[in-house]
């Protein structure tokens, strides 16, 4: 009894991951390409194919979430997600260890987990994997019942995790777990994060020179105790070691990053949310971008009369025919998961949100 409840939650641990990241399977292969990046593995030919990679791991997960939810090819099942959950161990130790990726997109944008709180969730969940091997072993060579009643399921499962992924890759996710999802209104985030501000504080890091020790000493106790910077004082300041350290989290919205630039650095954001209608354009990767699909876009963005129109991307001469903003690209993919993506604005809240190709294709 006690086994099978316990196969029953670890399984259904590992298909509520996969299916989050199945909805964004792009956004989550945006995770990886951070992973694979110069700063932190240095793999740079991964980089390019981190969206098979994640159509993969996300297959990976829910397949054998389902097989052990049906309690299908255990010995096999068990042995997958064992090596499945070292893997992401291995991932999320590095990158709490070494700082290098805040947040590994375990359950994607459904629930943030700190680098720390994902490390020790794949821990408990290997634990647990191996606790249901022990548990089963005498059960591997068993006969297992094969009815059409899981031979349906199997199928409709397999179905809906292509549609899924593909709707995703093709077009929006199915369900948009998202700062930036339809209905949002950007005034309002902007008035939540300024009213519930972060608050960072600089640390440097003291060297005593006659004793060698090292103190690392806030901002504030530096100012007010003399000791430190008064004259003949034996402490100074070791370069480059300098660091600023959140110490207390206020609204958290990846809206804060969303800042278009003109060319000359004026902040568009203000204009932007005050327009009773904005069509945004975006894309994070102007030099793959599909030129064809831009130029229709720019086309049919040219014929509307009564909206803001503006095109934002990393380049500030990616548009032909509409006015140019620059955004980090880093945050352009927080909203936008096709390159080109069309987002639109009534009064600062998104109505609709599209890929390029999409929005080609509205009749209206």
């Amino acid at each position: 009894m006690i086994k099978n409840i316990l196969r029953i939650i670890v399984a259904l641990v590992f298909l509520a991951s996969g299916f989050v990241k199945a909805v964004d399977v792009v956004g989550f292969s945006f995770k990886l390409e951070e992973y694979f990046s110069p700063s932190v593995f240095n793999i740079p030919f991964l980089e390019k194919q981190a969206l098979l990679l994640a159509v993969i791991v996300v297959a990976f997960e829910l397949i054998f979430g389902f097989f052990l939810l049906l309690k299908s090819h255990l010995k096999f099942t068990l042995t997958a997600l064992i090596a499945l959950c070292v893997f992401f161990a291995f991932l999320t130790f590095y990158s709490a260890y070494f700082n290098v990726v805040t947040d590994c997109g375990c359950f994607g944008d459904a629930l943030k987990m700190e680098p720390w709180q994902s490390f020790w969730k794949d821990i408990i969940l290997l634990v647990a994997l191996l606790i249901l091997y022990f548990l089963y072993k005498n059960e591997f060579n068993n006969l297992e019942e094969k009815t059409n009643f899981k031979k349906y399921l199997s199928a409709f499962a397999f179905m809906t995790m292509v549609f899924v992924i593909n709707w995703g890759i093709t077009h929006e996710p199915v369900i948009d777990f998202r700062d930036y999802k339809i209905g949002t209104d950007l005034n309002v985030e902007k008035q939540k994060i300024a009213k519930n501000p972060s608050d960072f504080k600089t640390f440097y890091s003291l060297k005593n020179k006659k004793t060698g020790e090292i103190l690392e000493v806030n901002q504030d106790d530096y100012v007010s105790d003399k000791k430190y910077w008064a004259e003949g004082s034996p402490w100074e300041i070791e370069e480059g070691k300098t660091t600023s350290k959140l110490t207390k989290q206020g609204y958290e919205s990846e809206i804060a990053k969303f800042h278009p630039e003109t060319a000359d650095g004026v902040d568009l954001t203000e204009e932007i949310l005050k327009a009773p209608k904005a069509i945004l354009i975006f894309s994070y990767d102007p030099k793959n971008a599909n030129i064809n699909v831009l130029a229709q876009a720019e086309a049919k963005l040219s014929l509307q009369r009564d909206a803001y129109i503006l095109g934002v991307s990393t380049s500030p001469t990616t548009f032909k025919t509409i006015n140019n903003a620059t955004m980090d690209g880093t945050a352009i993919k927080t909203i936008a998961r096709s390159n080109p993506f069309v987002l639109t604005l009534k009064n600062g809240k998104i109505i609709d949100k599209r890929s390029a190709e999409d929005y080609i294709k509205q009749k209206k």
